[in-house]
């Protein structure tokens, strides 16, 4: 088709492609962003590729798509996320027939990755971060009552982690080690924490400056 010739249109499909798929992956949208990100991505595919090479740039985008989604998940520290994008950018690009083509290709990626952003402003967000990083507010006025009185006297004291925080961890204190979640960063083994609040067994620290 003659619309594939245009260097641009490679920058349209990955760009909605991109867009619907992390979408999917940001808000809860019952899959219908998912549908359509697929379709998208695998139009360009077909259309620059041959076809018995088709299957492998699918598998290498979406080992990239996957990679993101297990980074906010489980891992929570951007490293994954980083490999997975560069993963996806690299999909497009070696599929393009051209250098100007790749790069269209390669910049609607991006630009369809910050885009999807703009959908939690519309949808309802898809909570994949919220347990694993406690940003839940863990007051008394919010249900937490059941706080054991010997860790909510760790309150404000400091101590040193045993272990990479990533975010979840070992930290001693006072010669007593115990687990530990960080407020969503990646603190290395040996660092100085403080204890900054407390739900039940549930501590989470910050690193102390």
């Amino acid at each position: 088709m003659e619309i594939f010739e245009l260097q641009w249109i490679g920058f349209v499909i990955t760009f909605l492609g991109t867009l619907f798929l992390i979408g999917e992956v940001l808000v809860n949208i019952r899959g219908f962003f998912a549908l359509l990100g697929i379709g998208f991505i695998t139009v360009y595919f077909a259309a620059y590729v041959p076809s018995g090479s088709v299957i492998l740039m699918l598998i290498i985008y979406f080992v990239g798509l996957l990679l993101i989604i297990i980074d906010g998940k489980i891992v929570n520290d951007g490293t994954l996320a980083t490999l997975g994008l560069a993963s996806m950018l690299t999909a497009v690009a070696l599929a393009a027939p051209d250098f100007t083509s790749g790069l269209y290709a390669v910049l609607g990626v991006l630009l369809g990755s910050g885009a999807s952003f703009l959908f939690l402003k519309v949808f309802k967000k898809r909570e994949m971060w919220t347990k694993l990083a406690l940003k839940d507010q863990l007051t008394k006025e919010a249900g937490y009552n059941s706080m054991n009185m010997d860790y909510e006297l760790l309150v404000g004291q400091e101590g040193i982690t045993l272990n990479d925080l990533r975010p979840v961890g070992t930290i001693k204190i006072k010669n007593k080690d115990y687990s530990a979640v960080s407020d969503g960063q990646w603190l290395e083994k040996g660092s100085k924490v403080k204890v900054v609040q407390v739900d039940g067994t549930k501590i989470l620290v910050e690193k102390v400056s």
